[in-house]
């Protein structure tokens, strides 16, 4: 048996971290084909293309320097010509492009191809809510499981013990996608509630956007550990709401819920640009273009579509800090009153 051809789609500093894990390990298993192809966004680094300089220097100069990336990682400047002939697919850029792409590789992807989505996101679809796995599935019609948890890429990339979870409705796929890229440092729990796990994901950065102006403000931490209660609560109220299938306490338990909140909150992008907001006069888009070196925010977007959806089934009185989150960032409520949406949060009524 041939072993399974896997392609990254996405090179950004979370895809390099997962090449660098992908790579190692499917040069230990017999199950997988040696190869990766890894889809990289072409992009001139002092005139050089950062394909180029993936396949001759090994290391994404861009996302993720530093690090080496295994040989036989492979940069593709074409993102069809990388999907070809896969049998996995391991999807990791930002959400906004994921139905664009998918267009893209539809035809070109192999039949029984199997996915697992890095993506931390929700769309906004003419039902409400939409999980990027969904758009993944319905597009592709393959089986497709995601990975969430307290990993912050770089921690990752230089080998630092952490946790993740993976969420598979399919227990074969999952145990699949548990070999490919579980490390002694990378541990890896499988669990069935596949949707859950995904708008942890999602939803724990507008969290993080909260605890960023909790600390522009000056305001302890007493009071971002309030934000990380709230917002945990938020969390799962609305995933009770909108996910199809059960929704148990337990798995906000896992790295996925809690420990991603935690660290997303203190560490992670969405904290550090939405500090810079509550100090300076700038507005997010200005800080994402001068603070992330090309990366893009999820937290704002994630805020403006769950806002969306809460304001269709009006029932937005019940996430204070979700709704508080994106008035700040979208509709120029001031930052200093981000304080009241604690202090009157139904929880406390």
């Amino acid at each position: 048996m041939p072993g399974k051809k896997v392609c990254i789609v996405g090179s950004g500093n979370w895809g390099s971290a997962i090449a660098k894990i992908v790579g190692h390990n499917v040069k230990a298993s017999n199950r997988f084909d040696p190869i990766v192809n890894m889809w990289v966004f072409e992009e001139m680094i002092n005139g050089r293309k950062l394909t180029e300089i993936i396949n001759t220097e090994h290391e994404n100069v861009k996302y993720l320097p530093g690090h080496k990336l295994p040989k036989n990682v492979v940069g593709v400047p074409e993102v069809v010509d990388a999907v070809k002939g896969a049998d996995i697919l391991v999807f990791v850029l930002p959400h906004q492009f994921i139905g664009k792409l998918c267009d893209q590789i539809k035809s070109h992807v192999k039949p029984g191809v199997i996915g697992i989505s890095l993506i931390k996101g929700v769309d906004e679809g003419p039902e409400g809510l939409r999980l990027i796995s969904d758009i993944i599935r319905e597009k592709l019609e393959a089986d497709v499981s995601v990975l969430m948890g307290a990993n912050i890429a770089n921690e990752v990339a230089d080998e630092k013990f952490c946790e993740t979870t993976i969420g598979a409705t399919n227990p074969a796929n999952g145990q699949i996608f548990k070999e490919l890229l579980q490390t002694p440092n990378f541990r890896i729990t499988v669990v069935t509630e596949c949707d859950t796990v995904e708008l942890c994901g999602a939803l724990k950065n507008i969290v993080a956007v909260g605890a960023g102006f909790c600390d522009g403000l000056g305001f302890g931490d007493n009071t971002k550990a309030a934000v990380i209660r709230l917002g945990l609560m938020e969390m799962i109220a609305f995933a009770k709401l909108f996910c199809k299938g059960p929704v148990t306490s337990v798995t906000f338990l896992e790295s996925c819920g809690v420990a991603d909140l935690i660290t997303t909150c203190y560490g992670g992008r969405n904290r550090k640009v939405a500090e810079a907001f509550a100090r300076t006069s700038k507005s997010i888009t200005e800080l994402e273009a001068e603070m992330l070196n090309g990366q893009k925010l999820q937290g704002p977007q994630t805020s403006e579509e769950v806002y969306k959806i809460l304001k269709k089934k009006e029932i937005i009185e019940k996430f204070p800090l979700f709704v508080s989150v994106y008035l700040i960032c979208f509709e120029g409520k001031p930052v200093k009153d981000f304080i009241t949406c604690l202090q009157q949060h139904p929880e406390h009524m």
